[in-house]
């Protein structure tokens, strides 16, 4: 088992996500946005001036956080904006040796209608592309169709060949369970323990549910609502030795604008402390880790 995190959360500036992950001991990066742009989408020099930096500094990418069918894209939009992403991410993930990258199914439709046959066709295609390049896709439980309940997330793996799980502790505290109605919120232990056996990696992220209609409060891990030391306990027991990646959003939250402001001397502060408490964690359950080996 190995540690990573989404660095963009420490800075925006790519010479300080690697010295955050430098000082964390860790030797590799879940990459997402570079200066406010995903790694797929920044220019062919600029991609060249972070295979060179990674190089120097022997740190990997093991996962591509990537924007494929995230939150912000609907189920009605073109197929070809997110195959031109897929395109775009396969020749930099074999230049980088990256092996995984997070996708999810696009935003939930309001209404009853969710178009979940169209979903299940472009997410079968979208795998298809990647592990013909030798790459895993992963879908993350988050703001998309597979996050509205454990259900939906397993009608994906029952109609999408080859498709692996992301799960991600803190997002189900603050997001309704529509497998019950939608006025609940879900339960994160309920809905990791219904899916566990198709997890290939983890997010650690741990929240509190939103009160009276407020937002969502992120907290340090172990502290919110996310089960983290239940379910760090538990891929322990199961023997789970995949990626362990941590997404703080204590200071940098990538669907909230506002929070993107922070200083970069809090966001870089907060996510080595954030990353320093799981180590914590990790240690007093005796759940050993190492370096990534790609």
């Amino acid at each position: 088992m190995y540690l990573t995190g989404f660095a963009d959360e420490a800075s925006q500036d790519f010479d300080k996500q690697i010295q955050a992950t430098k000082e964390l001991g860790w030797n590799a990066i879940e990459s997402r946005n570079i200066q406010g742009k995903n790694i797929h989408d920044i220019s062919d020099e600029e991609f060249e001036v972070v295979c060179q930096k990674l190089d120097a500094a022997n740190i990997k990418i093991n996962c591509f956080g990537s924007a494929i069918g995230n939150w912000a894209k609907n189920i009605l939009d073109p197929f070809d904006i997110t195959l031109a992403e897929v395109e775009r991410a396969i020749p930099r993930m074999q230049r980088l040796g990256t092996k995984l990258i997070r996708i999810m199914s696009y935003s939930r439709c309001e209404g009853e209608e969710q178009h979940a046959e169209e979903r299940f066709k472009r997410l079968t295609e979208v795998v298809r592309l990647f592990k013909a390049a030798g790459i895993q896709p992963v879908h993350e439980n988050c703001m998309n169709y597979g996050g509205m309940s454990w259900k939906h997330t397993l009608e994906l793996m029952d109609n999408v060949p080859d498709l692996k799980l992301i799960y991600d502790t803190g997002n189900s505290p603050f997001m309704k369970d529509f497998s019950k109605g939608g006025d609940v919120w879900q339960d994160s232990w309920e809905f990791y323990s219904k899916i566990k056996q198709h997890i290939a990696y983890i997010h650690i992220k741990d929240t509190l549910n939103p009160v009276d209609g407020g937002k969502e409060t992120y907290t340090m891990p172990g502290e919110g609502q996310g089960y983290v030391k239940e379910i760090l306990t538990d891929l322990k027991a199961d023997g789970y030795d995949g990626g362990i990646s941590i997404e703080p959003h204590l200071a940098a939250i990538f669907h909230d604008p506002a929070a993107l402001n922070t200083p970069n001397d809090k966001s870089y502060g907060l996510y080595v402390e954030y990353g320093q408490k799981l180590m914590k964690i990790l240690k007093d359950l005796d759940y050993s880790y190492g370096l990534y080996e790609g």
